[in-house]
């Protein structure tokens, strides 16, 4: 483990995520789980997130288009939000989606468009 990196992804997944949510999912990890959250904590929030190569605001749009082509709404309604913290505006939410129709298809983009829509009216945007 990289403790440096390790130590990092809290702070990271909080500030994007919402301290709410990691704390919840840090406080119900248990022995099967605890080593995936460790794992997502210091390559996904304490390395890649902190890369010098792209801002938040640019790996959250990125990563709406992603989690659309994987439908994934789970995921991606935490980063509708996340993108929102980030400085996404709803209308550029709205391009990414619109981007997604055409490469990932129709009914993936509806079902992003639908999970937007309640992040939307669920945080008030």
């Amino acid at each position: 483990m990289n403790q440096d990196l390790f130590d990092q992804g809290p702070q990271t997944r909080r500030e994007v995520l919402g301290a709410d949510y990691v704390d919840a999912a840090i406080a119900n990890a248990d022995d099967f789980t605890r080593p995936l959250q460790e794992h997502i904590t210091q390559y996904a929030w304490g390395d890649i997130w902190n890369r010098p190569g792209l801002d938040r605001r640019t790996r959250s749009l990125l990563n709406l288009a992603m989690l659309t082509a994987l439908n994934r709404p789970h995921e991606l309604r935490l980063h509708v939000k996340g993108a929102l913290r980030n400085g996404v505006t709803k209308e550029e939410i709205r391009e990414v989606f619109m981007q997604t129709t055409i490469y990932c298809g129709v009914p993936a983009a509806l079902d992003s468009f639908k999970v937007a829509r309640e992040v939307f009216k669920e945080v008030g945007a």
